[in-house]
């Protein structure tokens, strides 16, 4: 685990990046939340976030992130790894926001849960908005159907879309047209819906630039904060 000054080195490094694409593709930067990703890392990583007024925080696994929850308090958590349909119970009334909903069959269990549990759960559709065979998430062309199941589960709030690009480092234009994809289905979906679906979450640690200028309202990072991931 890093120190926390190496922490907060990355992070001013990060917040600068963020910046500087923000300045070159004429956004208020206000308008990207850097969502730091403490996942395979201890709580402590948790802590440096709060430390430094960051109090919103991604996980990929459920019972890595609930055992976390129970070791630090302050933090709202979105889950942003797979989630199995089984575990619709477990996440409900613990995350802030589900970002990784890509199946009819998950939605009506997340659906269920949050009624039973009288709560609204936030979720945001996860997209393979880039057709790729190793990600997860609907396809582009199945994504209005989904969308559209998903305004009719009272036990739901869809804020809006999330994508992951294909790794391609050597060519950054597959990230950019990933996310021109995504940010163009989220502007079909709102104006047909009259929803804001304000949020886009899409771009990482390698591929931030992209996504800021092609409309991202929240960024994943991980190793560029936190470094390399425990095993």
């Amino acid at each position: 685990m890093i120190e926390e000054k190496s922490f907060l080195f990355n992070l001013e490094k990060v917040t600068q990046r963020i910046k500087d694409a923000c300045d070159k593709s004429g956004r208020d930067m206000d308008g990207v939340t850097l969502l730091p990703v403490t996942k395979n890392w201890p709580v402590d990583a948790v802590r440096y976030c709060k430390n430094s007024k960051i109090t919103l925080v991604g996980e990929n696994r459920v019972q890595e992130a609930t055992s976390k929850m129970d070791l630090i308090d302050g933090v709202e958590w979105e889950l942003i790894g797979h989630l199995q349909s089984n575990k619709a119970k477990q996440v409900v009334g613990r995350f802030s926001r589900i970002q990784t909903v890509d199946s009819s069959k998950l939605l009506k269990r997340l659906d269920v849960a949050s009624l039973a549990s009288e709560v609204k759960t936030a979720i945001l559709l996860q997209v393979n908005a880039g057709e790729d065979p190793a990600k997860f998430g609907v396809s582009l062309a199945d994504a209005p159907a989904l969308f559209m199941q998903a305004l009719k589960c009272e036990g739901l709030q869809v804020d809006g879309l999330m994508t992951i690009a294909p790794f391609a480092p050597d060519d950054p234009s597959v990230s950019a047209k990933t996310f021109f994809r995504l940010r163009t289905l989220r502007d079909q979906l709102a104006s047909e819906s009259g929803l804001p679906l304000k949020v886009l979450s899409m771009g990482m640690s390698g591929d931030l630039e992209q996504a800021v200028a092609e409309g991202s309202t929240m960024i994943r990072v991980g190793s560029s904060l936190f470094g390399d991931r425990m095993v």
